[in-house]
């Protein structure tokens, strides 16, 4: 009975990191085709948006997961 819990509890770990994982990389994507639009809809000679916009997603991601982890 408590072999079958644990097993459980890593399958619900593994979900719940896959998931972040998934989300961080949609998220990223995102971030980089909204950079491509974006510098040329503003007609930018350097990839500023292609690297601001993902930086903003990942301090963004990593804030969350420091706010969802820490112990209050």
């Amino acid at each position: 009975m408590n072999k079958d819990n644990s097993s459980k509890n890593k399958n619900a770990d593994l979900y719940k990191y896959a998931g972040l994982a998934t989300q961080l990389m949609v998220a990223l994507a995102a971030g980089i085709f909204a950079g491509f639009k974006f510098d040329k809809w503003l007609s930018f000679s350097i990839p500023l948006m292609v690297w601001l916009l993902p930086l903003l997603i990942l301090a963004g991601i990593t804030w969350q997961i420091i706010k969802d982890t820490t112990k209050k």
